[in-house]
């Protein structure tokens, strides 16, 4: 994650120089506002922490789009998020978010319908 450049790139073995998946400079995608943390799913579907856009962003069959915080507006509700940082997956498909400013940490459960709109 390139919080600077708004981006999320991936870099491939033996590369310098990487491809961006997401945010500025990819054609087609998702804006980011300061990428913080990324994660794969079982999957290897992409989720982003956009920080400053309190949201949590995932890629599909079709693309990225928003799953949690999509009214990038910061709060503390259930499906609000305040500054997410990081996140992570456990072997049953529970994301784990670190709600930064909310001093929490979110349990979402992410199902494949989750894909498909």
């Amino acid at each position: 994650a390139d919080c600077t450049n708004n981006r999320v790139q991936k870099f491939l073995s033996q590369q310098v120089n990487g491809i961006t998946l997401a945010g500025t400079g990819a054609t087609g995608t998702i804006s980011l506002n300061c990428p913080t943390g990324i994660a794969l799913d079982a999957d290897n579907y992409v989720f982003i922490a956009d920080y400053f856009n309190n949201r949590i962003v995932g890629s599909g069959p079709n693309g990225f789009r928003c799953l949690v915080g999509c009214s990038t507006v910061a709060g503390s509700a259930s499906n609000q998020l305040y500054y997410p940082s990081s996140l992570s997956f456990d072997s049953y498909g529970n994301m784990f978010v670190a709600d930064r400013y909310n001093n929490r940490i979110q349990k979402f459960y992410v199902t494949s319908n989750i894909y498909s709109e």
